[in-house]
């Protein structure tokens, strides 16, 4: 009859307690009693992911072997399962059971494992990995992704190329310092000049320099009749409550001094409503969609108000138009650019920075990128208002005028 034996649980065991279970990748060792096994452990026992990383090493006079439990040549089934060694005592016919883990131990020829992976590492970059594994287990769309990339990147380096070509060829045929001087001369312009409306400045009249149909195109304007009629109506009681209101004294100026018949005076008045609604939305924050309804304004010149002059921001899960600071510059530009045709290519730079809300030296700065010229009206004796020994007029006159950027240099506080 074949002896029994019983089976004894150990006590609870640590990850070092572990017995330690070794395949050979190569084949069955003869004998085994030939090899020395050395097991390495990680330093790192505060770091949990490092502390159960083991190594075990075995060395026969032919060929070293290396297997580890972490790693691209580890053995998964470690994670999926768990094993146990069963050590039986003959004296007690009492076996112990133990934890165990198995290691596929790999043979390591010395040298070609760090020439090997020495050159992966300096030859391919993760993207490099990446692709190949595309190439060789990547679907149909996955490929067609790489390739159009690679031909992307392809187009990329030969244009990289071809404009370092011509921008050496501009600097030979310039030189460095005309270009320096030409970036100098773009910048000089400023912010300002982003929101000037379309210019021509190689016009033969002055009057195509900023067109008009740039700023009200034909369409717009015969829309403009019915509310450019009630402006030529208004009463010189109503004109002078307007002035007192403030915010529309370039509009006041022009309807007073508009012709009494014809078509200049319909262009004249269609235009001052047009400029009281630029005016008027210069001086607001937040636009609602029923802006200029009060006051007749067409349904297109509203839209192309909110188009062009304002910015859609997100509050409070609701989309708002409001005028942001570059829109007031903008909104002063074309301001600008409209009274030039109502007053014979000339504006009172005064009146309008008042109606703006803007100071007078940021008008100023808009006229000059505009390439307007600068006119001050000698003194003489001032009127009711007294604004006309102050007034600043500004003109457009061929060729347009280019100003040199001034930039002005603050003096240090002396630190006693």
């Amino acid at each position: 009859m074949a002896a029994s034996c019983s089976v004894v649980c150990c006590e609870e065991e640590r990850d070092s307690d572990k017995a330690v279970i070794v395949r050979f990748s190569n084949g069955i060792v003869q004998n085994a009693d030939h090899l020395g096994f050395t097991m390495y452990k990680n330093a790192d026992e505060s770091n949990p992911r490092k502390k159960s990383r083991r190594i075990t090493a075995a060395e026969s006079d032919r060929l070293s072997y290396v297997g580890n439990n972490f790693g691209a040549g580890s053995l998964k089934c470690n994670n999926l399962c768990r094993y146990y060694v069963g050590v039986l005592n003959r004296e007690t016919m009492q076996m112990e059971v133990h934890s165990a883990e198995l290691f596929n131990m790999q043979p390591v020829i010395p040298g070609e494992m760090e020439e090997a992976a020495k050159s992966q590492d300096t030859a391919q970059t993760y993207r490099d990995k990446v692709d190949s594994l595309i190439e060789a287990f990547g679907t149909n769309k996955q490929k067609r992704a790489l390739s159009s990339r690679r031909l992307n990147q392809v187009g990329s380096d030969t244009l990289h190329q071809a404009v370092a070509k011509a921008a050496n060829t501009v600097i030979e045929q310039k030189g460095l310092e005309a270009l320096q001087h030409e970036v100098a001369e773009t910048e000089a312009q400023g912010d300002l000049a982003l929101h000037v409306p379309p210019c021509y400045a190689d016009a033969d009249r002055p009057e195509d320099v900023y067109r008009f149909d740039d700023l009200l195109s034909p369409v717009e304007f015969v829309s403009l009749e019915q509310a450019g009629s009630k402006m030529a109506a208004l009463t010189p009681e109503e004109l002078k409550k307007m002035k007192d209101d403030g915010g529309c004294l370039c509009v006041v100026k022009h309807l007073e001094n508009m012709p009494s018949l014809g078509e200049a005076r319909d262009k004249i008045s269609r235009c001052a409503f047009y400029l009281s609604m630029l005016l008027n939305l210069a001086r607001q924050r937040s636009i609602t969609r029923k802006f200029g309804q009060e006051k007749g304004c067409p349904r297109n010149i509203q839209s192309k108000l909110f188009r062009t002059f304002t910015v859609e921001t997100f509050n409070n899960g609701r989309v708002q138009n409001i005028v942001s600071s570059s829109m007031r510059s903008k909104l002063a530009a074309y301001s600008l650019a409209l009274q030039l045709h109502m007053c014979h290519m000339t504006c009172d730079l005064t009146l309008l920075h008042l109606d703006l809300g803007i100071t007078e030296v940021r008008m100023i700065e808009l006229a000059k990128s505009m390439g307007l010229t600068l006119i001050k009206v000698p003194r003489g004796k001032a009127l009711e208002d007294g604004l006309r020994d102050t007034n600043r007029q500004a003109a457009l006159i061929l060729p347009l005028v280019k100003y040199e950027q001034f930039v002005e240099r603050r003096k240090r506080k002396k630190v006693h």
